[in-house]
């Protein structure tokens, strides 16, 4: 059986130009703080990649902080944003968990931004919650991420990045699932600090980054040696942050993902009675989250990878906990929320991918409306 990966959004398969760049790195010696010719050489493979992940995300090369992951990178922004006087958060209630569990996590007080039904902030909220601020509470912070996980929808960061500077606050930008897919330039987002991740874009895991702009301090979270300028001590993972720079170049060459082969399986899934998550809002090219009342996502899930179909209920963080998403919760979704799977392309993703999980999901479909059919009186 042929099998179709469509959970890109999950991890993307590594790019051939991210394996020739981490096997590059794997043959060579020497630790990137040491002053020898072994040594200058893994620097460099550093600071190339360093050159690339901020031509990917905007700003500085010296402005990028290389992380263990997205999850590290949010929690360096949200943890420098408390250390340096922030004592309420307002985090969009579609964050990432890794996100809204490291806001939990602060000891800060934390406020939920609510998103209309499509998945979209609601900035008119914002606007009134930060005209009342307490400088009690010291600088505002927001985070809202560029484009979501699981819906796939776009944020009017932009717009939001105007809002919270009129308050001089801190506005945190989560492109994790943006970046190399869409432009994503943090500056032009107003961002005070954004984070990115090589795995989602053909780069390794346990690889991401944290770029911040005039605006922010950061607070490093581990300490011991002066690596990454001071910001995040420890030896730096010379191969993952080569194959990401290597990643992030690749992407910026094929970003522009036609969006008409999902578009075409989204035509014949909603001609069957099926839901579009955030279908009235812009979202990636690459995504689509998709529900049908009464058929469970975790069924979908195993019946389509029985067909030969990969893709996934929701954020793969929370795999294997048998729960709404918080996504489509907060969007009104009901009970609509626990029969929605993920199904997300990318760079190696052909129109036939797109197209035999809709046949798979079209015939899978027709067999459980056929059991679940109520019979003739």
């Amino acid at each position: 059986m042929s099998r179709v990966y469509l959970d890109y959004n999950a991890s993307a398969p590594m790019r051939p130009e991210a394996i020739e760049a981490m096997n590059r790195a794997f043959a060579a010696p020497g630790n990137p703080s040491s002053v020898h010719a072994a040594g200058r050489a893994a620097r460099a493979m550093v600071e190339d990649a360093r050159n690339a992940v901020a031509a990917l995300i905007g700003g500085p090369a010296s402005t990028v902080v290389f992380t263990s992951g997205g999850t590290e990178a949010n929690a360096l922004a949200i943890e420098s944003a408390v250390a340096t006087g922030s004592r309420r958060l307002i985090v969009s209630a579609i964050e990432h968990d890794s996100v809204l569990e490291n806001a939990k996590a602060s000891g800060a007080a934390v406020e939920l931004l609510p998103v209309n039904a499509h998945g979209v902030a609601d900035l008119g909220w914002l606007a009134e919650r930060l005209s009342r601020w307490d400088a009690a509470d010291g600088r505002p912070f927001v985070a809202l991420m560029h484009a979501n996980n699981e819906t796939g929808v776009i944020q009017p960061v932009r717009e939001a990045s105007e809002i919270v500077r009129a308050a001089d606050g801190w506005l945190h930008v989560d492109a994790v699932q943006s970046a190399g897919k869409i432009p994503t330039d943090s500056r032009a987002l107003g961002a005070d600090t954004l984070t990115a991740s090589a795995h989602k874009l053909g780069g390794p895991q346990g690889v991401g980054a944290l770029t911040f702009g005039p605006r922010a301090t950061l607070v490093r979270r581990q300490h011991g040696g002066g690596q990454e300028r001071g910001r995040r001590a420890g030896t730096e993972n010379v191969a993952g942050i080569a194959g990401f720079g290597a990643a992030a170049l690749a992407a910026l060459k094929d970003r522009d993902i036609d969006p008409a082969p999902r578009d075409a399986a989204i035509a014949r899934l909603t001609a069957t009675g099926a839901v579009v998550m955030g279908e009235g809002a812009l979202r990636l090219p690459n995504t689509l989250c998709v529900a049908l009342p009464g058929w469970g996502a975790e069924l979908q899930v195993m019946q389509l990878d029985l067909a030969g179909i990969m893709v996934s209920a929701g954020s793969a963080c929370s795999s294997g906990k048998v729960k709404a998403s918080h996504v489509l919760s907060a969007m009104g979704q009901g009970d609509l929320a626990a029969c929605a799977i993920r199904v997300s392309g990318g760079w190696a993703t052909t129109p036939e991918d797109w197209a035999a999980f809709a046949a798979a999901w079209e015939e899978i479909q027709s067999r459980h409306a056929a059991r679940h059919r109520a019979p003739a009186a």
